[in-house]
């Protein structure tokens, strides 16, 4: 495999996108809003196959790949063979901010693209699920550069799957734990020892379990206690391994991953949609304030909203004139439940996200700059932060000013709901702490927390008393 030639050190070069290296013959950079890619003279044959391919074509027309067209190299990339523009994903999610059915339809949109490949002797040399972005509700696939051509081998991407899509999907369907910490914890993903000692005696009759979990951690093993090296891929070759052997792998996989299913039925914040400690009054107060900052001026390209839950409030800011929404709460069941009525109405303006805003999604794999932070990634126009504050701070245990300092390196107008100390739910949480501990959780605290952060454009107490909105712009 031939990379391309060194660059000319005269030249002006684009940085790179810090999470692509890993692939010696395409590079990903960013300029602003346009997203290139270097390609390799290997690379630019594998891409001449692709875009003159049936199922490509489909593909880009569906927007199940990312838009990209073939252009000249630009100042700065034309020390590369050639060169491709994609369409910018606006927001970048990563695996262990997705709900279970999330990363299951993006597993069924790589196996998809793959199977489709394979019948016109393309392949994907690799199958992270850091290839797939969400537009909403929509998977698409971003990596142009994991497309090649099929040589007599075994689909590189196998191992790569089952760490970073089908076991994740085995232990929380299995176990019931979710696999977001698990992900976060490791870029690579779950191993098929670490699933398999995770899922113990669990899943005997369960479809593809057996084979990509239990074997594959055999073999793991034995090959780590091994000093001789075997020549698996030329083994393959040599038994004339070829499409018709990775089309029935590829089969068996999608049918795995169909079979697995995750059945809770309740969680901590499952049953919050019923709002029952808001009056219809203060729901009406409220809405009609997040209404009134989202419509007022320039139209919002994209609201944050803190503590989604089911959606309300995102689906409020997108009526009142967003353009899109990222929707985040901690509880991973109250996203999939989103995820999936929004699917089934349509809905692809929002982008809903498992996130525990008290310990945000941070900078993660080579170098800490591979992945970056939540923050880094999502810039939103403005954020909603309703029913959050209480629980930051009186479960949480973080500062007022803290709070603040978190909600203002957003760098967006605000709107923030704080409830008093006399509200419901506010009251059952300071009635749980040792008396004296929590006095500084008050509203006149609250507001000098804002103050040196944010100018207070507008606020109102809503019919009941006990809650204050807030919209405020960064100083």
């Amino acid at each position: 495999m031939s990379s391309s030639p060194p660059p000319d050190p005269s030249v002006t070069l684009l940085s790179p996108d810090a999470g692509s290296f890993r692939d010696p013959t395409s590079r990903v950079y960013v300029d602003g809003d346009t997203v290139w890619r270097g390609l390799s003279s290997v690379a630019l044959a594998d891409f001449a196959q692709l875009a003159a391919s049936r199922f490509y074509a489909e593909a880009l027309a569906a927007g199940d790949i990312v838009a990209t067209e073939r252009v000249d190299p630009p100042a700065g990339l034309d020390h590369w063979a050639g060169a491709l523009r994609h369409e910018r994903v606006t927001t970048l999610s990563y695996p262990y901010e997705w709900s279970f059915e999330m990363l299951r339809d993006a597993a069924r949109l790589q196996l998809r693209l793959t199977r489709a490949a394979v019948a016109e002797r393309i392949i994907t040399k690799d199958a992270s699920s850091y290839n797939v972005q969400f537009r909403g509700t929509r998977p698409v696939f971003i990596d142009v550069g994991s497309f090649e051509r099929l040589r007599p081998e075994p689909w590189p991407g196998y191992g790569q799957f089952c760490e970073l899509f089908l076991n994740p999907l085995v232990v929380q369907a299995l176990t019931g734990v979710p696999f977001q910490p698990l992900l976060r914890g490791r870029v690579r993903g779950l191993s098929a020892g670490t699933t398999a000692a995770l899922i113990g005696g669990r899943g005997k009759l369960t479809k593809g379990v057996f084979t990509n979990v239990r074997l594959l951690a055999r073999a793991e093993e034995r090959h780590a206690s091994r000093d001789d090296e075997r020549d698996v891929k030329g083994e393959l070759q040599r038994a004339g391994f070829g499409p018709a052997l990775i089309e029935a792998q590829l089969k068996n996989m999608a049918k795995a991953i169909d079979g697995l299913s995750w059945d809770k039925d309740h969680s901590e914040w499952s049953g919050y949609s019923n709002r029952s400690h808001y009056t219809d009054l203060d729901l009406r107060a409220k809405a009609d304030f997040v209404t009134a900052v989202v419509g007022a001026g320039a139209r919002p390209a994209l609201v944050l909203d803190l503590g989604a839950n089911d959606g309300h409030f995102s689906r409020t800011a997108l009526a009142a004139g967003a353009e899109a929404v990222v929707a985040v709460d901690n509880d991973d069941l109250v996203i999939d439940r989103l995820y999936r009525s929004l699917q089934a109405e349509g809905e692809t303006r929002i982008l809903p996200l498992v996130l525990d805003l008290s310990d945000p999604s941070p900078a993660l794999g080579w170098r800490s700059r591979e992945r970056p932070s939540f923050v880094e990634r999502v810039r939103p126009d403005l954020v909603l932060c309703l029913a959050v504050v209480h629980h930051l701070a009186l479960t949480n245990t973080v500062p007022l000013d803290e709070i603040v300092a978190f909600l203002r390196e957003f760098d967006a107008p605000l709107v923030v709901e704080f409830p008093h100390r006399d509200d419901v739910m506010a009251a059952r949480l300071l009635g749980r702490k040792r008396d004296g501990l929590f006095d500084a959780y008050d509203q006149p605290q609250w507001e000098a927390a804002l103050a040196p952060r944010f100018a207070v454009e507008h606020q109102v107490t809503l019919p009941s008393g006990t809650r204050t909105l807030y919209a405020v712009a960064p100083r």
